[in-house]
């Protein structure tokens, strides 16, 4: 009996079918089943997105811009800082260098402090400046930098795409100037004199630049290019132009029937020519392509690209039309040669001084002005050949104003 009544008491702690234990294990069971995990849904627009790129995965949304950050550079002066991979300077710089582009879309670039303070003095309308350091700005005049894009670049960005052997570290994109919407300098308006330079066929740009600071240290009142000179807006007739561009009124680009309206009347027309005025001129026709290439000036020799349209053509016995060259009397350039107003036509190095050139010397009663070289030189280049006659010009006029001031204090009594 008492064993009896340990196995029953042993049989109570066993789990019976159908109790509460197995049913528990059971439905934990169940659960663990039917558990899943929790999906984590991103925003609507994050989700219209995926959904767009998976039915287009070629045509990606790019990636948003950069955030644009600004900074003030003084009162009502704001600039903002170029992004790591920000391309518009390089794009700047390769587009306006192109003539194409600077005709078609009226820009020019300038490099420098000193060329851009003095487009800015001038007038010239600034349309994005690039600059490495604020302080730069600071030397500009203020006023004339409001409503222009300023953006501040690291300067071996500047450095990368420069011309200059040692970049300033500023770059401006103008407007292409309008001389006669310039505003020239006081001091170069009241030191002008009825002096006025024409380039024929100038196509070397340093040439060209040197020639154009010449004219402006001398006290040129305007310079008139034809056709066939280089463009003077280049970067390289820029740089040797040193601001001239924006000392004088540069005109460009004319044909030699508009250079007449482009002169005050009663002027004289001069032409800087190395024919020895010792020896006898002939008035003979010259054909065209004719003379010797070389320096200038030189003799005249027709444009190789078209043939002058103001110039008069007269036939040989043959039956060739050739381009007649009239006869202009030549002196030597520090010979009185000057009256009020007067021009000086520099020729080009490769094609000289045109048939047009010469006509228009002889229609106005001008001279042929030599520069005497040694025996053996062909002549001088054209950009120190228009220095020496330009400056010897002023000093005529000056010295005709003087005699004519000096009459007036002092009249002479019959």
């Amino acid at each position: 009996m008492a064993a009896l009544g340990r196995l029953c008491r042993l049989c109570r702690w066993l789990p019976r079918p159908g109790g509460p234990g197995e049913a528990g294990g059971a439905r934990r069971g169940v659960r663990a089943l039917r558990r899943s995990p929790v999906r984590v849904l991103p925003p609507q627009k994050e989700r219209a997105e995926a959904a767009e790129a998976q039915r287009s995965p070629g045509a990606r949304p790019p990636p948003p811009p950069p955030a644009v950050e600004r900074s003030a550079a003084g009162p009502g002066l704001w600039f903002e800082k170029a992004a790591a991979g920000d391309r518009r300077l390089g794009k700047v710089v390769t587009i306006a260098k192109s003539k194409k582009f600077r005709d078609r879309h009226g820009k020019v670039l300038l490099e420098g402090h000193r060329l851009i303070r003095d487009a800015l003095e001038a007038g010239a309308v600034l349309q994005s400046l690039f600059f490495s350091t604020v302080g730069q700005l600071n030397e500009l005049p203020q006023a004339k930098l409001k409503g222009a894009n300023l953006i501040k670049v690291k300067f071996e960005d500047i450095k990368s795409w420069s011309d200059l052997v040692t970049p300033q570290g500023l770059i401006g994109v103008f407007s292409k100037p309008d001389h006669a919407k310039m505003s020239y300098p006081v001091a170069q308006l009241t030191s002008s004199l009825p002096l006025l330079l024409i380039c024929d066929n100038i196509r070397d740009p340093g040439n060209l630049g040197t020639i154009l600071r010449s004219a402006a240290g001398a006290g040129c009142e305007k310079v008139l290019l034809t056709k066939g000179c280089v463009d003077p807006w280049e970067p390289k007739v820029l740089r040797a132009g040193m601001g001239a561009h924006f000392r004088l009124p540069v005109i460009a680009n004319l044909d030699w029937e508009f250079v007449p309206k482009n002169l005050p009347a009663g002027i004289r027309v001069c032409v800087a020519d190395n024919k020895d005025p010792s020896a006898q001129a002939k008035a003979m026709p010259t054909p065209r392509g004719a003379g010797r290439d070389g320096s200038a000036p030189h003799s005249p020799k027709a444009p190789v690209k078209s043939k002058p349209k103001a110039a008069p053509e007269c036939e040989d016995e043959e039956g060739t039309a050739d381009v007649c060259i009239p006869e202009v009397a030549a002196q030597y350039y520090y010979e009185n040669w000057t009256q009020t107003p007067v021009a000086v036509v520099i020729g080009g190095e490769t094609h000289g001084l045109s048939p047009d050139a010469i006509h228009l010397a002889a229609s106005t009663g001008g001279k042929r002005l030599v520069i005497p070289v040694v025996p053996g030189m062909d002549s001088l280049n054209s950009a120190i050949a228009a220095g020496i006659v330009l400056f010897e010009g002023k000093r005529q006029l000056q010295w005709r104003h003087k005699q004519e001031d000096e009459r007036q204090k002092f009249p002479v009594v019959g």
